[in-house]
């Protein structure tokens, strides 16, 4: 059987660079892999189309169960610290096949998420091209660019990925900033009334718009897989966990109200919008805004794809360090002391799909719904397996207290709820499909864990 994963030491290294990361290049990896400057452009329209007005509380909502479930990953976190991110917590507690089906649902999400923020690339990429020169471009070779370059930086140097990530981020956030207080400056200082009463949402409107929501939220806890890297992990890894769910919380409520309050201003649906940073641009009287937090999700989006192929690869790194993946794939470079092998295959499993349906015809913005969607399967069951397994993980190291059994559960309870949101009712086209390819993907991974240790078995 599958061993379970040591407690951080200042011997587990695996190879990795330790203590590179500050605390705020720590917070780089969560807040990149959210890449939020793409949820006001691509996501908040989507969850409006489903709520409407009551775009503003769904994301209320999915920001009080994301900070529960960030509050369950940061008692973790405060004790143990690693590559393998959501899966050292569940492999130290849960059954050794629970164990395994969390490390393959977080490799999904992860490698998932990276496919469906490349879709978003090459959207806003062809859209900023066909602007600047009349023409737009191959999808696959635009995927195949920001997928090459976010390799070639992951396998090189950690550091450099992660204060490019900061940056990228900063930037791209202070201008939507900027554009929602010219909004609201020019709307004048009053409340919008329609938003406040929630007209014309409807209940099932809210639940399916808040299942969108918790999407812009995937990946806050990604800063768990740089446990190795961080420098004092213990305390800088729970705090930007929690520090990525409240910010970014904060950060998509704001701009969900004044974007459905600019989209009232303006007479337009944003729910349809197919450039609703500009439309909103327009509205704040400031044209220019638009082009640049285009060029901002566009660079925001490259710096999903590092974040997300850098979690990734330290969570295939520790799987084969574990008998989960092929030991080779537990190797690091030598000088540059990163998960190279693992980097270039999850980078090449976060592109393939995508080349496949640009290929196919399919719109960036189908790409970023669909493979999002997907990651979502794979990150809820993660967080609902790793929130239930806390009270025992609590109890074995002698910091139990009575709030550790309430917190977990309502932070699974919540992932549960949002899990059947996804499921029911059942969704149409593609995603209808998603479910069974998650299932299909977890049901190969499970098999191959116990052919795995049936081997280990013999070999004893």
């Amino acid at each position: 059987m599958m061993q379970t994963v040591p407690a951080y030491s200042q011997t587990t290294d695996y190879g990795l660079r330790r203590g590179i990361l500050s605390p705020m290049e720590t917070l780089a990896q969560s807040v990149s892999t959210m890449a939020p400057t793409t949820t006001p452009a691509a996501t908040i329209p989507l969850v409006c189309a489903l709520a409407g007005n009551g775009t503003w509380l769904a994301y209320v909502l999915a920001t009080a169960a994301v900070l529960l479930v960030a509050l369950c990953i940061g008692r973790y976190a405060r004790i143990s610290a690693s590559p393998g991110s959501l899966y050292t917590y569940a492999s130290l507690t849960l059954p050794p096949w629970l164990g395994a089906t969390v490390a393959w649902s977080l490799l999904l999400a992860y490698v998932a998420t990276g496919s469906s923020v490349i879709g978003g690339f090459y959207h806003y990429a062809n859209l900023l091209l066909r602007d600047a020169t009349g023409h737009v471009y191959s999808a696959v070779l635009l995927a195949l660019l920001v997928t090459g370059v976010s390799i070639w930086i992951a396998y090189r140097d950690v550091k450099i990925s992660a204060r490019l990530m900061l940056w990228i981020e900063a930037l791209s956030v202070t201008v939507i900033l900027v554009m929602v207080v010219l909004l609201l400056v020019r709307h004048g200082w009053h409340w919008d009334w329609d938003e406040l009463h929630l007209r014309g949402m409807t209940g099932s409107g809210l639940r399916l718009g808040l299942v969108l929501a918790l999407f812009s939220f995937v990946g806050f806890e990604s800063a768990t897989t740089l446990g190795s890297e961080a420098r004092d992990p213990l305390q800088s890894i729970p705090r930007a966990v929690i520090q990525s769910a409240v910010l970014a919380g904060i950060f998509f409520t704001v701009c969900a109200y004044a974007e459905v309050l600019g989209f009232h201003t303006a007479g337009q649906d944003l729910g349809t919008s197919q450039a609703p940073m500009r439309v909103l641009a327009q509205v704040a009287g400031s044209p220019v805004l638009g082009v640049l937090i285009d060029i901002g999700a566009l660079v925001s989006l490259f710096a999903g794809t590092l974040a997300c192929i850098t979690a990734a690869a330290r969570v295939l790194l520790l799987m084969a360090h574990n008998g989960l993946a092929h030991g080779s794939l537990g190797a690091t470079h030598a000088l540059n002391q990163t998960p190279s092998r693992a980097v270039v295959i999850t980078g090449i499993a976060a592109v393939l799909p995508v080349a496949v349906l640009a290929a196919r015809g399919a719109s960036g913005l189908d790409v970023y719904g669909w493979l999002g969607s997907l990651a979502t399967y794979g990150f809820i069951v993660a967080y609902a397996l790793v929130c239930v397994a806390l009270p025992r993980y609590l109890r074995s190291h002698g910091t139990y207290r009575p709030a550790a059994r309430i917190i977990p559960w309502l932070a699974a309870i919540a992932m549960l709820l949002a899990l059947v949101g996804n499921l029911y009712p059942v969704p149409e086209g593609p995603y209808g499909k998603l479910p069974y390819i998650y299932l299909a993907y977890l049901t190969a991974g499970l098999a191959w864990f116990r052919f795995r240790g049936q081997n280990k078995t013999a070999e004893g």
